[in-house]
């Protein structure tokens, strides 16, 4: 069976796109959240948000929850932590004390740089990496086929060419 036939013309949930790519965060997603929270004390949408500020600061909470496609009062529960860990500055924008400009201190600047390197290079993203090309590691299906989508059953590494 041609494995994009199974995504075009699904039979079953596991020939599902999106459920193929949910089970792959899932899958991908845990270690992060193990490094977030456990080595960091962080959630893992504390961690978006300061990853995208680490990107572009001094952003508006109503800019942030947009770019981050995340509903206002979780982005605001968010930044209230961030700032009593002291990690983010909210600063009141002059003329419209309303409305606050996020900022990362230093020691948020330094937890998104080491954080990322963990994500990125950590042991436990290897599994998602081929280490000679840096291609992104795909899940095969379990009839053994990569198909280059999450399935979640056994991991298998991406080919050239396919």
């Amino acid at each position: 069976i041609n494995p994009m036939s199974r995504l075009t013309q699904p039979a079953t949930m596991d020939d599902l796109l999106l459920f193929r790519l949910s089970r792959l965060l899932a899958t991908g997603g845990a270690p992060v959240i193990r490094l977030c929270e456990g080595r960091y004390g962080i959630t893992r949408r504390e961690w978006r948000l300061l990853a995208m500020l680490a990107q572009q600061d001094g952003l508006l909470s109503s800019e942030l929850a947009q770019r981050m496609q995340l509903d206002r009062s979780r982005t605001s529960r968010a930044i209230t932590s961030l700032v009593a860990k002291k990690l983010l500055l909210r600063t009141p924008r002059p003329g419209d004390r309303r409305q606050a400009t996020l900022v990362l201190t230093s020691a948020g600047r330094t937890l998104v740089e080491e954080l990322f390197v963990g994500v990125t290079y950590g042991d436990e993203f290897r599994p998602f990496v081929e280490p000679d090309t840096g291609d992104v590691v795909v899940i095969r299906d379990g009839t053994g086929s990569d198909d280059g989508v999450a399935n979640g059953h056994e991991w298998g590494r991406s080919r050239k060419g396919q």
